[in-house]
């Protein structure tokens, strides 16, 4: 038997097809490879990259979906579904809206692929695929099984590997998907079987992809104990109370952790009121734009990969442009500035539904004329046609080479050390490129009739709901 993985791309530019130069491994794909009978044959094509081999022949496609790749995923699944290939979706999306998937697969898998993939494989083995595997979520990994990271070779991702310690995230943050996935829980892989990965690689540099990191603080600063004398170079995703323990914040530095992408989404406190970001206001008694847990972060020398979700209720084009004056004053490593984004299954989806306030149907992820970073909601405080503008506008002037330059001159920080500053001036001409690339993209290759509204159909819609509200 023989299992063909496929990694999407997004979609595609204008003029030509889209090749991420950023790209990491997909490591959900390796874990799943790993879960395999070792003697089903395994193959691995990412269409980030390389052209799908559409006829060579395979036994059963698996493809992993979030949500920005849905489209692609399943144009993907159609080619081989015309060949008689039967396909399996799952990841993210599928698990958050399994029955938008049900005409693109012969079987969806909702939840973690730990707990029935080997199922899923037999059943495909014996001609008996179901229509659909429930599973559970749950810790990365049971049992110590390791990613078929051979599987990489060649694809040229970048030179770091990516791992998981834990899934999940105790927050309740009203957009966001993970807390949804995961019903606000917390999975802790056992310290020994993370730690066995990271010596069963050569590489010295490591991705922890957890949704947070230090959701779980006390365990984390176990793994980080343990973590000391292995001598490598981490960053993660982790929330931004972790400043109001310095042990904590030592116990990183000791460890070898070079920053983490750290939400800081709004420096309006009433936006991160609205959004229940509670790790963001837990620290601060008098609300000082976070400068008291940037001092924290930068006395510990962490590069911070500060992420913004604008266009909340209370932002307005002022406080946008005021969010990208913080982020240059406090000189960190990168900044995302994010269209907040309904991604369904949150409430923040729920609610602007309930006010009508969605765009593109509803779902924006499918629509044909939705581009990347495009609102997809109307704010309260602007146009979804000036969000869409002033948060470009913000990532513009971010990634121009006079602000990577300017942003260098932090000696807490990038100069610190010259695997930092090596670090900041690799990848932050790298990030800046694709953010250029990818602005405005059209999600998937194929190009249908558009179905329901037009885009000046909907920008007409939102200027009444603007005027309205």
């Amino acid at each position: 038997m023989k299992i063909t993985f496929i990694m999407p791309n997004i979609g595609r530019q204008d003029h030509s097809l889209y090749v991420d130069e950023a790209r990491m491994e997909p490591l959900s794909l390796g874990v799943l490879a790993g879960l395999t009978p070792p003697d089903v044959e395994c193959v691995l094509f990412d269409d980030r990259v390389e052209e799908i081999p559409y006829d060579e022949p395979t036994d059963l496609v698996a493809i992993s979906i979030e949500i920005y790749a849905a489209r692609r995923s399943y144009e993907i699944a159609a080619e081989f579904r015309r060949r008689g290939v039967p396909v399996i979706l799952g990841g993210a999306h599928p698990t958050l809206l399994p029955e938008e998937c049900v005409p693109h697969c012969d079987s969806v898998f909702v939840g973690d692929g730990e707990f029935r993939w080997a199922e899923a494989v037999e059943d495909a083995r014996r001609g008996r695929l179901k229509p659909r595997y429930d599973a559970r979520v749950g810790a990365a990994q049971p049992g110590g099984a390791l990613p078929r990271r051979d599987l990489f070779q060649g694809k040229g991702y970048l030179p770091i590997s990516l791992m998981q310690f834990s899934r999940g995230c105790r927050f309740a943050c009203e957009f966001c998907a993970v807390s949804a996935y995961f019903q606000r829980k917390h999975y802790i892989r056992p310290t020994e079987e993370a730690l066995a990965e990271i010596e069963s690689q050569q590489r010295k540099y490591i991705f922890f992809v957890d949704d947070n990191f230090l959701s779980d603080q006390a365990s984390a600063k176990e793994f980080l104990r343990e973590l000391i004398p292995l001598k490598i170079r981490w960053v993660s995703q982790a929330s931004l109370d972790m400043t109001n323990d310095l042990e904590l914040m030592g116990l990183l530095a000791e460890s070898g952790c070079l920053g983490n992408v750290v939400g800081f989404e709004s420096i309006d406190p009433q936006s991160v009121k609205l959004m229940k970001k509670a790790p963001n206001l837990m620290a601060a008694g008098n609300w000082d734009r976070y400068q008291s847990q940037v001092e924290v972060l930068r006395d510990h020398h962490m590069q911070t990969w500060a992420t913004f979700t604008l266009g909340h209720d209370f932002d307005t084009l002022e406080s946008i442009r005021e969010t990208h004056e913080f982020a240059m004053r406090n000189k960190f490593c990168f900044a995302a500035y994010n269209i907040l984004m309904p991604y369904p299954g949150t409430p923040l989806y729920d609610r602007l539904q309930r006010e009508g306030r969605l765009l593109w149907d509803g779902k924006w992820w499918l629509h044909p004329d939705y581009r990347f970073n495009q609102a997809a909601f109307v704010p309260r405080n602007m146009s979804p046609d000036e969000l869409t503008e002033a948060i470009w506008q913000c990532r513009d002037a971010w990634n121009r080479p006079w602000s990577i330059f300017q942003r260098m001159w932090d000696f807490k920080t990038h100069m610190s050390s010259p695997t930092r500053l090596a670090l900041y001036l690799a990848y932050n001409p790298l990030y800046a490129k694709e953010s250029y690339k990818k602005q405005g993209m059209l999600f998937g290759r194929e190009r249908a009739v558009p179905q329901g509204r037009s885009p000046s159909a909907v920008s007409e819609t939102a200027s009444h709901v603007v005027e309205a509200s």
